[in-house]
């Protein structure tokens, strides 16, 4: 088995790695940075995300596992004081993974050239000074014509995050589906959108064509700013995210602690 670390920097998590690297070299497990078998994201969240980004191009052949450092998130299991439960349940383990659905981007420019991403969580189109004026499609049919702030694209895990703060809904990552909220949209007498969050199916796609020689896409929050696209296109990509599954927790668990607590200490 061979082994990565990512981690942010600060000192809880540095203190955590330190101890981690020391357990670890104990049982003689291999380190390799280029190649892992397992990545170990210490810190949160976006330690995992940006360390899933590192890695997504061997998506295939490598897993994660995550240990937080503060909050509890939604794809790191372990706290900080469990590391040598983890590392024994790291070496222990058959290799049973649970896998999460990714967000495949695809980028058609005018010019005929094609871009391709993947996100764990989501994809948002918007225009920074501008309202955003793009028609959009289900499998290749107009749905409707959009003016607003943008529209974001979301996994099943990623419907945990900005796609929940723009009023979209919490779905269970077992289901394949991609969820297209709307972000500030117009709707008066002249301008009409849907002005409701839709859940497509997992052989469905999205196709979005702005009406814009500039805008900005996210991707996981990264920013991209994008000329001339002639189309963007997201579904469901036959890549998946991989969890060790010896340390994860129930999905609705999860949700219950980070957005509405102990309802017993209420």
């Amino acid at each position: 088995m061979k082994v990565t670390i990512a981690h942010n920097n600060y000192d809880k998590t540095l203190k955590t790695v330190t101890y981690l690297k020391k357990i670890l070299e104990e049982k003689d497990v291999i380190f390799d940075a280029k190649y892992p078998d397992v990545v170990i994201s210490v810190g949160g969240d976006g330690t995992l995300i940006n360390a899933f980004h590192r890695y997504e191009n061997q998506v295939d052949s490598v897993r994660f596992v995550g240990i937080h450092t503060g909050h509890l998130g939604f794809y790191t299991d372990w706290r900080n004081y469990d590391v040598d439960k983890m590392v024994d349940a790291l070496l222990l383990t058959d290799g049973e993974v649970a896998k999460y659905p990714l967000l495949e981007i695809k980028t058609l420019t005018e010019s005929g050239e094609t871009r391709y991403h993947l996100a764990v969580n989501e994809s948002a189109v918007k225009r920074v000074s501008h309202t955003l004026e793009a028609d959009v499609y289900i499998n290749d049919e107009l749905f409707e014509n959009f003016r607003g702030d943008g529209l974001c694209v979301s996994t099943p895990t990623g419907s945990t995050a900005y796609s929940k703060s723009l009023g979209g809904a919490v779905i269970h990552p077992r289901l394949k589906a991609l969820q297209m909220t709307e972000i500030a949209s117009i709707n008066n007498r002249v301008f009409r959108t849907l002005s409701a969050p839709i859940v497509i199916a997992p052989d469905q796609w999205i196709t979005i064509v702005p009406n814009a020689d500039h805008f900005v896409m996210t991707v996981d929050g990264a920013r991209i700013d994008v000329r001339n696209a002639k189309k963007i296109e997201y579904r469901i990509s036959h890549h998946s995210i991989k969890f060790d599954r010896f340390g994860h927790h129930h999905f609705w668990s999860r949700v219950q602690d980070a957005f509405i607590g102990d309802s017993k200490n209420d």
